[in-house]
């Protein structure tokens, strides 16, 4: 099965400070949050610049980008969208890291690991689209929703239902307006 987000950096490695820029592009499945989630078609889009550090790392910049597809967070209309993600992000060699002051590299959660000469960029990509999803994405800023009391889309027509918010708590109280 082909991998589409390996690239192989080994003549990165021996020339730190060179350059290399990748684009790359494939399905990622499992992409959800809250809802919110890429459709199984949809193909996360990879746009980077791959610069070699040190001849231990690899430093990526650049953009990771796809579409989404949700309900309407007020009136449960099928939504969609695209996310794109600006990364910069470190690729080290677990084994070969040099210790931070007062700890150890490996196993820093900061850094995707490099693996002999070749980045997996899928990583990286599956966190950045996952991060940037929307929240609560609505069809429209104005979205009226649905009407709590008939359930009808209030952004088609006013149903007329009193939603008037009541606390029962008061109602005791709702006697002197009356009056």
């Amino acid at each position: 099965m082909a991998r589409p987000f390996v690239v192989d950096v080994g003549n990165l490695m021996r020339n730190p400070g060179s350059r290399k820029r990748e684009q790359r592009g494939g399905p990622l499945a499992g992409l959800a949050v809250l809802g919110v989630s890429v459709p199984p078609d949809a193909d996360v889009e990879v746009d980077l610049t791959l610069e070699a550090m040190d001849g231990r790392s690899i430093v990526a910049m650049g953009s990771v980008s796809t579409r989404w597809t949700t309900e309407c967070s007020r009136c449960l209309r099928a939504i969609g969208g695209k996310v794109t993600s600006q990364v910069r992000e470190l690729f080290e060699d677990p084994s070969r890291a040099a210790p931070a002051a007062g700890g150890s590299a490996a196993g820093d959660e900061d850094i995707y690991p490099l693996h002999g000469e070749q980045v997996d960029l899928e990583p990286l990509a599956r966190d950045a689209v996952l991060l940037a999803l929307p929240a609560a994405p609505l069809c429209a800023e104005d979205c009226a929703g649905l009407c709590p009391v008939c359930g009808a889309d209030r952004n088609e027509a006013d149903c007329g239902c009193d939603t008037t918010v009541r606390d029962e708590r008061w109602a005791a109280l709702d006697v002197l307006k009356e009056t």
